[in-house]
Parts: structure tokens; C-alpha cells; sequence
């Protein structure tokens, strides 16, 4: 059953709804001082909530929805501290929700597939809800292989571009000390777990690609669903790629836990230099999909 309308208070539209409205109830004049409370602090433009009638249903929706005004973008313009801040933050809880999902998990099962699926779960839950609510502060980056694509794309300039590199893995290395210090392990621990050789490596690159790739043809395509895209896109590589960090903020971070997330500090640097490599290449790619001159091209 329909139990309310979004309904923005101009007059006509206003007069037509108390005009053909029941007797008045104490919920519906509770609903309508809230009405006028609103109008009062919000002027004339704003949207409110008037409970439905019969009558309005039958008769007033069809030509209230003639009258409900678009949706209005809020942006916002934040400094360079509180973007950074942002950054910081981001990147830390998603080191905390890999690193810390890890842990848990490995205590609880020892079925590898058990573990890999809760990783899987965690990291592209918590990157969701971070990109949905960061994401409109800093541009939810959390990775400098996106910062690396901004880059390239001249969405940023390079002294941000670093700038946010930097806090990125600052908030990478504070996420992994977080966990250890829930779990009550040492603060720092130097990581164990080999993860070397060609077909890692060529992992990294293609998981990384992939990454950079959804990020940019969504933002270029889909900007209301770039953070469902990238979190989809998280859940499945977690599950199919042979390796799968395509973040060298949390790569660096990971070089210090010897929990099952851990990284030898030996392999990082081909690590990082591999999900470089994807970034690079991604935005080559997307650059030339995109581009009128392929566009063209593709129509002749």
C-alpha cells in the first residue's frame, strides 16, 4: 500500500491537496505542521512528506508529478587538508577491513576457500560504503594506482598527486598497526608469506588494469554507479585473480603483517612496480576508447 508522496509545497499544488483531503486526523495535522516548520526554515523550494488519502491517490498523484522539481546535486569544494584527511582515513579502514578480515577468518577455519570468500566479502563491502561516502570529499582514490591514473589523466596535479600517495600509505601502514593491535599482536611484524614470480606478477598487472579500467569507463559512462562498479569488480577479483592486492598503499602496509594478508618485503617492489604497470595501461586504453578520434574511426 502506498503510504506517502514526495510533494514539493507550491501554492497550486498545495490547495489542490488540502482541498480534496479527508477529514483531518492527528497524524495528518502533525505531517502538516511539520510542512510548515520546513517551508518556514527552507523556503518554497524544498520537498516534503504529506501523508496519502485516498483520494489523493486517486486523483492527485498523477498531477502532483508534474510538479516535483529535479533533484538537486549538493556539491562540495573541500580543501587540500581535508581531502587528504579523507585519503588517510579511506585508505586506512580498507587495510583494516583486508588485513583484519584476514586474521579473523584464518582463526576461525582453517578452509582456505572459507577465508578467501570473507576477505572478498569485507573488502569490497567496506570499499563500497568508503567510496559512497569519501568519495565525494577526496574523490575516493584509497589506492595510488588510482591517484597514478588521475595523474595521467590530468584530473590532478602532480604535488596532490603525491600528496595523497603519501597519505595513502601513511593511512595503509596506521591500518595494518590497528589490527594487530585488536588482535592483540605485535604492533609491527615483518611479513613471511612468498608471493613472487611471473604469474603473480602478471596477476597484479591484470587485476590492477581491471581496476583502473572500471574506475575510469565508469566515471565516464556511469559517475552514479562507479562505487557499486568497484566494489563488484573487488568481490570477483578477490575470487578469481591468483593474486590481487592492485593497491601498492596496502601492498607497502601488508609488507608488515605476518598474518595470512602478508607480504614478504622482498617482493613488494615488483609488486608495486607490476600494478603500476596495469594503471598505466588502463588509462591508456580508456583514454583511446573514448576519444573521438576512435570514435570516428569505429564508424567508418
Amino acid at each position: 500500500m502506498i503510504r506517502g508522496l514526495l510533494v514539493p509545497i507550491y501554492p497550486s499544488v498545495k490547495r489542490a491537496h488540502l482541498e480534496n483531503k479527508p477529514e483531518a486526523t492527528p497524524t495528518t495535522r502533525a505531517f502538516e505542521r511539520i510542512a510548515l516548520a520546513r517551508k518556514k526554515l527552507l523556503g518554497n523550494s524544498n520537498v516534503v512528506y504529506l501523508p496519502h488519502s485516498p483520494i489523493a491517490v486517486g486523483t492527485q498523484s498523477r498531477s502532483v508529478q508534474h510538479h516535483i522539481p529535479k533533484t538537486e546535486i549538493i556539491t562540495v569544494n573541500p580543501s587540500l587538508l581535508k581531502r587528504l584527511v579523507a585519503e588517510f582515513l579511506g585508505t586506512a579502514l580498507l587495510t583494516v577491513s583486508v588485513v583484519g578480515s584476514a586474521v579473523m577468518a584464518s582463526a576461525m577455519t582453517d578452509v582456505p576457500a572459507l577465508v578467501m570468500l570473507c576477505v572478498a566479502i569485507s573488502c569490497s563491502a567496506a570499499l563500497f560504503v568508503l567510496l559512497e561516502l569519501l568519495g565525494p570529499i577526496s574523490g575516493g582514490h584509497f589506492n595510488p594506482a588510482v591517484s597514478l591514473a588521475m595523474l595521467l589523466e590530468r584530473e590532478i596535479p602532480r604535488n596532490e598527486a603525491v600528496a595523497y600517495m603519501c597519505m595513502q600509505t601513511i593511512g595503509a601502514l596506521l591500518g595494518v598497526v590497528f589490527v594487530h593491535i585488536t588482535f592483540g599482536l605485535p604492533l609491527l611484524s615483518v611479513g613471511i608469506h612468498v608471493r613472487t614470480g611471473f604469474p603473480v606478477w602478471i596477476a597484479e598487472a591484470v587485476s590492477t588494469f581491471g581496476l583502473i579500467f572500471t574506475v575510469l569507463l565508469g566515471n565516464r559512462f556511469r559517475p552514479n554507479s562507479v562505487s557499486a562498479f568497484v566494489g563488484v569488480y573487488v568481490l570477483s577479483l578477490t575470487l578469481f585473480a591468483s593474486s590481487s592486492f592492485a593497491n601498492p598503499a596496502t601492498t607497502i602496509a601488508r609488507a608488515f603483517t605476518d598474518s595470512l594478508a602478508g607480504i614478504r618485503p622482498v617482493d613488494v617492489l615488483a609488486f608495486v612496480f607490476s600494478q603500476c604497470l596495469g594503471s598505466w595501461l588502463a588509462v591508456g586504453l580508456a583514454r583511446w576508447l573514448t576519444s573521438p578520434a576512435g570514435a570516428t574511426a569505429d564508424r567508418r
